[in-house]
């Protein structure tokens, strides 16, 4: 039973990704250190959150969704460009 006293407000939707997204660099970083290959570890972490996804959503959803990451793919919405100094 959770005390009153203890009880926290939902964080805004932002904040929330934003705090996920901290969580997910540091268990990526910790499995790099471990020796997994960031290419097992992407493609799990891909699994992973499409089934939690499908869990959620539905698989028509998810597939309306994946259909339109190629696009997005090109475009370079997921690209890390580093800054050359």
């Amino acid at each position: 039973m959770s005390h009153p006293a203890f009880a926290r407000e939902p964080l805004p939707d932002h904040e929330q990704k934003q705090a996920a997204l901290s969580y997910l660099n540091e268990a990526w970083a910790e499995a790099r250190h471990d020796g997994v290959d960031g290419d097992c570890h992407a493609q799990a972490s891909l699994f992973a959150a499409l089934a939690e996804l499908v869990g959620t959503y539905g698989e028509d959803a998810v597939a309306k969704f994946v259909d339109g990451l190629a696009v997005r793919v090109r475009n370079g919405e997921f690209s890390i460009k580093l800054a050359k100094q």
